[in-house]
């Protein structure tokens, strides 16, 4: 079972839709210590929710990591990483933040309880919640 991941990026920036139509991206920007271990832990084929932060404020579609971690090539850090992700599907029904936050289930998850964080794992139990709710 792959791991299951969740990636936050302004929809103005950067949305779901324009990766749809690109279909593959470098995943890059990522600056926050804890963000990039949880990229460094990242697998070509885990999963990940896309979240559009902003206005929205919901899980809107699902991607796959396309590469293992890999340096920014635009950067001379080592210690900065990107991903590559390719669309899987959009969700039907987005699920906002409203609504995880309401549901005492998603009490304990990194959405809920660090606002800032902008790469999260995400477990099973509540990947296939969020799932349930986006039907």
């Amino acid at each position: 079972m792959p791991a299951c991941w969740l990636l936050k990026t302004e929809p103005s920036e950067y949305s779901f839709d324009q990766l749809t139509h690109e279909k593959r991206t470098v995943w890059e920007g990522v600056t926050n210590n804890l963000a990039l271990k949880h990229l460094r832990s990242m697998k070509k084929g885990d999963l990940a929710f896309v979240y559009h932060t902003g206005d929205e404020k919901a899980v809107v579609g699902i991607a796959e990591v396309a590469s293992d971690p890999y340096p920014d090539p635009r950067k001379n850090d080592v210690k900065l990483v990107v991903i590559d992700l390719k669309p899987r599907e959009k969700l039907s029904n987005p699920v906002t933040l409203e609504q995880i936050k309401a549901d005492r289930k998603f009490a304990r998850f990194d959405l809920a309880t660090i606002s800032r964080l902008s790469v999260m794992p995400v477990s099973q139990p509540i990947w296939d919640a969020i799932l349930k709710m986006a039907k």
